[in-house]
């Protein structure tokens, strides 16, 4: 998630450029907040779940599950700017989440966010499979690759969305 935490330092630094102020950010009244973080620890609990054993094909149901909270914080939060576009792109992960039993990642994007320098695209963690012609809603897959400080990431046309929507809010 490192391109994420670049889009809101990147939108907090244009804020600023436009007149805005940091202590603003104090100002910034987000109802049922927590959920956020929830979420985000319910994703972060499915990264270290063991991938043998009782928890084995648990993590994508995991993952799933995280998204309730924020699908709900952003819903409570609907009037504030962006909210919309960020829960656009939460829910697009869901969907081609839930529809592939993990996210999609395509292994050509793999290898250009890797500079080429991966032959044969592996995935090693429970939330991510490998797109291939089985995969459903495969534009909404992690299909787009970027490469930040030398290292390589592959996202979604919803984490675009999520990135705007919240850039947009800050």
């Amino acid at each position: 998630m490192p391109w994420l935490v670049l889009v809101l330092l990147a939108s907090t630094f244009i804020a600023l450029l436009r007149g805005g102020r940091l202590s603003n950010f104090g100002d910034i009244q987000l109802r049922w907040w927590w959920l956020l973080i929830l979420g985000f620890g319910i994703q972060a609990i499915a990264a270290f779940l063991p991938e043998s054993g009782w928890s084995e094909g648990l993590a994508p149901y995991v993952i799933l599950l995280s998204y309730v909270p924020l699908v709900i914080a952003v819903g409570v939060n609907r009037d504030k700017p962006g909210m919309l576009l960020a829960g656009l792109g939460i829910l697009a992960n869901f969907t081609v989440i839930a529809l592939n039993g993990g996210m999609p990642v395509l292994g050509d994007s793999i290898r250009a966010a890797s500079a080429f320098t991966i032959e044969t695209p592996v995935i090693s963690d429970a939330k991510h499979v490998l797109f291939d012609e089985q995969t459903q809603l495969g534009f909404l897959a992690d299909v787009i690759p970027l490469r930040i400080f030398g290292q390589g990431h592959v996202i979604s046309l919803g984490d675009v969305l999520l990135a705007i929507g919240l850039g947009v809010f800050l």
